[in-house]
């Protein structure tokens, strides 16, 4: 079944989400802050990682040698103009605030929690190769997963940002369902080299999404979010020229 990935990321989302924020009373905020400061640096980890495995290939004689490093650059910066002209991160904001005037009375946390595990869901190589794999082939496996990391990050940040971190499956839905559909028309040019520099661009994201978490300083991934795209969109450029 074409979807069932994403479905069964949803509902894990859900469910951590519910169990984080059942147990979130029983922390304290010293505890609360301290589990906080562990996902931020877990996510900025994930993404320096999944960065450097997309930069770097081994080449003749065990050397490592970058590539897309151009590519990567350009996306980030026609992304982010894209964007920005859109203001997607605010967009993003509104909807959790939103569904915290209709569903909560958490304060700001709720649009937080929202936000984050949004964009925490959302960017990523799982996120972007998995519903690929599910349109193109059917294949759930990397969905799967997914939904279990999903879900117990889900739990985590439900502890310190509450209940906002459920409705996060809207946006995952909408995101991840709909690689999922255009998947089979994209198909022909989705290349392992493109799947790679998508992949890349999505971690770079990550890394910010964790600098964000830690509050280094306010990146707006969100607006950066159709970066993760132009890799795609300048392959099938080359191709028509």
């Amino acid at each position: 079944m074409i979807g069932l990935g994403t479905i069964v990321n949803v509902v894990a989302i859900i469910v951590g989400a519910a169990i984080g924020s059942f147990i979130k009373s029983g922390i304290s905020e010293r505890f609360k802050n301290i589990i906080l400061q562990a996902v931020g640096l877990s996510v900025i980890m994930i993404g320096i990682s999944g960065t450097l495995q997309g930069i770097y290939t081994v080449i003749e004689g065990g050397k490592l040698d970058r590539q897309f490093i151009m590519l990567m650059i350009f996306s980030l910066v026609i992304g982010g103009i894209i964007g920005e002209a859109l203001n997607i991160e605010l967009k993003l904001e509104n909807m959790g605030k939103w569904f915290q005037g209709k569903f909560a009375k958490e304060g700001g946390a709720f649009a937080k929690g929202f936000v984050t595990a949004s964009l925490i869901f959302c960017v990523g190589a799982m996120a972007i190769v998995g519903a690929l794999e599910d349109g193109v082939a059917g294949n759930t496996a990397t969905l799967f997963a997914k939904s279990i990391l999903d879900g117990t990050v889900s739990i985590i940040l439900a502890t310190t940002l509450g209940f906002g971190v459920a409705f996060s499956f809207i946006p995952v839905l909408i995101y991840q369902g709909g690689i999922t559909l255009l998947a089979g028309v994209i198909k022909p040019w989705l290349t392992p080299e493109v799947i790679t520099q998508l992949s890349l661009v999505g971690s770079v994201l990550i890394m910010g999404i964790g600098i964000n978490i830690l509050e280094v300083v306010k990146i707006k991934v969100g607006n950066l979010l159709p970066a993760v795209f132009i890799p795609l969109i300048y392959y099938v450029m080359m191709q028509m020229i």
